[in-house]
């Protein structure tokens, strides 16, 4: 292998030759505690930049395997050594000429902690207590030009003497704190932990007690520092759990069934959620959210006025459209706030995966024949007579099926099962998808008016599909019949006012008309065309490009996820780029469903890494959901589906 010293004299003999005469270097190099990879070279100083590893064998990173011995810990630990290795370079490299000459950098990440293609741990296959880790770590560099003139000099000094000096700050484990590095992890493997205990508990979010919600400010994601209000759980609905790292730890727990958020503005409510949101990622030390955790299945839901639909059966619903129009298999290039929100929630559904143990949600199997009711739990929960609900006797006559029972709600469901949590907030949902009030029924009759309001909904996705609903709602109460938990914000402190929104619902009787029938209805699974996921564009056969969290240019398309709230970091977006073409190369045959495909290229992700995205090693890939792929596929404007 060609050591540095040659590699150094190389780069000099390429002083002020043309910029093309760098592709020479491509290859690996013995630097005698590592082994510095050049994977791709690029073309111009203006075009990305160049592509780059560094492998550190075990014997010299010396991270201990205490640091790694789990998935959780893994993905810490190498989250940790990328944001090292981020911060050495920021100290160490500078502009050196024209265009991104000079840089080195690490892919971009925000708070949150995702498993990414920028580090990896490589094992010494020693006996497992002695074992050692060692580390490869991908990152960019802009090699240095003037014009499009070789700056050999300064490429010498990156190559020979930056990185380095960059490698030895970030990735031996004697020069880093280890203190530091130690809690990174641990804070992480507690967030999954608590993330795992959530369905025992039969919850659906944890926030911790000592939680810091308000970000410092719109485009800033850091903790509030100044007069932020730490959270401190109802009573009520306290819950404790003993962390494997830091012992015990108390807050809020989220009874799984329909809660509201109410509050007045600037009371917290939005902010609440937000965190709640965010909670199927864990965070970074010192972010204030660390411990605020969510079933990893929960679905932020929002009105998305212009987006196109392609095939989706809203008629749960959306029915009887003006002009005759297809509810069933709705396709529209401009939906409305309501038909939008509609399809938001059909789409999560259709790629959720429901329980099948139970029966919830297969229509053959899940809700059951009528004559026995719907839900049958241990020959319980079901026969229409005795009602739908009671948990000990049938969970409720059918008279009471909407009231409040805080203590009698169902068991939340497992990771494994992925059953969506709808999250919405009335800040950003259609008005008239949300709720229908009486003296609106008493003007426009039913028959007249094609949407089914959530309201009339909500309850019945719970009690047939196992879905719970997290809303803020601060401006209705109506939908203080259909809630199983109500908190209230006030200063950003929660109180659990679930009694007195029962009290004020009996006291005060709405007298509206339900109008969502006896069941949900149908979540119809869609076979995607293949021709219809076309990445090619001119005379390439794939062209996709990636810009920021919410535009991805795929082939002739641009597809607009600005809606689409849960992507959180840009390697994410990359990612799901490089899986919309794997999926359409690999699995897209017009004979599986769209639900099958992703659970696919899940499988595979899982199996192999996200490094079999792409034919090249990428350091800038961070790891997805199965819902935002198939939201970035759902908004692709050419879609075209059949139903199955």
């Amino acid at each position: 292998m060609i050591n540095k010293e040659s590699l150094q004299r190389h780069l000099l003999q390429l002083d002020n030759r043309g910029y093309k005469a760098y592709k020479d270097i491509q290859g690996n190099y013995d630097f005698s505690e590592f082994t510095l990879i050049i994977d791709y070279v690029q073309g111009d100083p203006f075009a990305s930049p160049s592509k780059l590893r560094v492998r550190v064998p075990p014997n010299i990173a010396q991270i201990p395997c205490q640091l790694f011995n789990s998935r959780s810990r893994e993905i810490a630990l190498r989250d940790y050594l990328t944001r090292q290795f981020d911060k050495a370079a920021y100290s160490i490299s500078s502009k050196r000429g024209t265009g991104k000459s000079g840089m080195i950098a690490v892919t971009r990440f925000g708070q949150e902690v995702l498993e990414r293609t920028s580090a990896f741990i490589i094992s010494s296959n020693t006996s497992y207590l002695e074992d050692l880790g060692g580390v490869e770590l991908r990152f960019a560099v802009g090699l240095p030009a003037s014009g499009r003139s070789i700056l050999g000099r300064q490429a010498a000094e990156m190559l020979c003497e930056d990185i380095p000096e960059i490698f030895s700050k970030s990735l031996k484990y004697a020069n880093l704190n280890a203190a530091e590095c130690r809690r990174h992890v641990e804070t992480v493997e507690d967030a999954d932990w608590l993330r795992e205990q959530l369905a025992e508990k039969g919850l659906v979010g944890f926030v911790a007690d000592g939680s810091i919600l308000p970000r410092r400010t719109g485009v800033d994601n850091s903790p509030l520092l100044n007069n932020a209000v730490a959270f401190q759980s109802p009573p009520s609905l306290k819950v404790e759990f003993n962390c494997p790292n830091r012992g015990l730890i108390s807050g809020m727990g989220i009874p799984a069934g329909i809660t509201l958020i109410v509050g007045g503005g600037y009371h917290g409510k939005s902010t609440l959620l937000r965190a709640i949101e965010l909670g199927v990622y864990n965070r970074i030390p010192g972010d204030g959210r660390e411990f605020v955790v969510t079933n990893p299945a929960a679905v932020k839901i929002r009105a998305e006025d212009g987006r196109s639909v392609a095939g989706v059966d809203i008629s749960p619903f959306i029915n009887h459209l003006p002009q005759g129009r297809d509810t069933a298999q709705f396709y529209t290039e401009n939906a409305s706030g309501s038909t939008s929100q509609a399809a938001n929630i059909i789409e999560a559904l259709e790629v959720g995966r429901r329980k099948k143990e139970e029966g919830r949600g297969k229509k053959e199997e899940g809700r059951g024949k009528k004559e026995e009711g719907r839900g049958k739990k241990e020959e319980g929960r079901g026969k229409k007579e005795e009602g739908r609900g009671k948990r000990e006797e049938g969970r409720g006559k059918k008279e009471e099926a909407q009231s409040f029972v805080l203590e009698t709600q169902l068991v939340a469901v497992s990771e494994g099962d992925l059953v969506p949590v709808l999250l919405v907030d009335e800040d950003t949902a259609a008005t008239n998808f949300m709720i229908r009030d009486r003296r609106m029924q008493e003007l426009i009759a039913k028959n007249k008016e094609p949407i089914t309001p959530f309201i009339d909904k909500v309850r019945q996705l719970y009690a047939d599909y196992g879905v719970s609903t997290i809303l803020v709602m601060g401006g209705s109460g109506d939908y203080f019949d259909v809630a199983d938990t109500v908190i209230a914000m006030e200063n950003f402190q929660a109180y659990n006012v679930t009694e007195k929104a029962k009290e004020i619902a009996n006291n005060y009787s709405i007298s509206r008309a339900a109008e969502g029938g006896e069941y949900f209805g149908e979540i119809t699974q869609r076979v995607p065309v293949p021709a219809s996921l076309d990445p090619s564009r001119g005379g390439r056969d794939v062209r996709v490009k990636v810009r920021d969290v919410d535009e991805l240019a795929f082939g002739t398309e641009e597809i607009d996820l600005g809606a689409v709230e849960q992507i959180v970091d840009s390697g994410q977006l990359r990612a799901i780029a490089a899986a919309m073409v794997y999926a359409k190369q690999q699995y897209t045959d017009g004979k599986r469903t769209l639900s099958e495909i992703i659970d696919l290229v899940m499988a595979d992700i899982d199996a192999q890494g996200m490094d079999i995205l792409s034919p090249f090693p990428e350091g800038d890939f961070a790891m997805f959901r199965r819902f935002e792929l198939a939201a970035a596929i759902n908004r692709l404007r050419s879609l075209s589906v059949v139903a199955k």
